[in-house]
């Protein structure tokens, strides 16, 4: 991120940083004698806290846009077995703390016959998972393209100005989204994205 640095009201928000990580080890330990029965749980856990890259969903844009900015990465892949050729319009975008952005992702089916898959994702670094904002994602639904289809996907996200205070971010060069489509006609969905995000409203007073 550039711009001037974080002043001393940053103090809560390490704090928090610090409680989540302490809490993302204190869970970790606790669900290696459980994993499978507590895969819900890791789930919600995740939506809460953002740990493993899981992004946020919101429902409106924030009402302030913060002047620091931040690099933002696209990248875009296919799992193997689904003849889709999948990847962003823009490679990278800079933005502001705050600032809603749309940008797409270009598909296209290479087979002769309808496919449908699902989208996946993740954030790194993992800590800003939780900063990560999207208000309207391809991924939050599965996805059908019919023979040699080819279309634009978009999505709107900002990231949310608290990240400005987050220690373990201060040095970080940027942030990178990462979809991964899974075709969904001959399994189950992997995780679908849609349930591994966290709805919310921003208010002020988070910014």
């Amino acid at each position: 991120m550039t711009g001037t640095q974080p002043n001393a009201s940053a103090q809560p928000a390490r704090r928090r940083g610090l409680v989540i990580a302490v809490a993302c080890a204190a869970f970790a330990v606790g669900m290696v004698g459980a994993a499978y029965a507590s895969v819900p749980l890791y789930y919600l856990f995740c939506q809460v806290t953002g740990y493993g890259g899981t992004t946020q969903r919101a429902e409106t844009a924030p009402s302030q846009v913060i002047d620091r900015t931040v690099l933002v990465r696209f990248d875009g892949n296919v799992a193997p077995g689904l003849p889709w050729k999948f990847g962003p319009n823009d490679r990278e975008v800079t933005v502001k703390l705050g600032e809603t952005r749309e940008t797409s992702f270009h598909v296209k089916n290479l087979s002769d016959k309808p496919v449908r898959a699902q989208a996946t994702f993740n954030v790194t670094p993992v800590a800003a998972g939780v900063y990560f904002n999207k208000i309207a994602c391809f991924c939050f639904d599965n996805q059908t393209l019919q023979p040699g289809e080819e279309i634009d996907m978009p999505i709107v996200f900002y990231v949310d100005a608290d990240m400005l205070e987050a220690e373990e971010l201060k040095d970080a060069p940027g942030i990178t989204l990462s979809y991964t489509f899974f075709p969904l006609d001959e399994a189950e969905a992997p995780v679908a994205a849609s349930k591994s995000e966290t709805t919310r409203t921003p208010t002020t007073d988070q910014l």
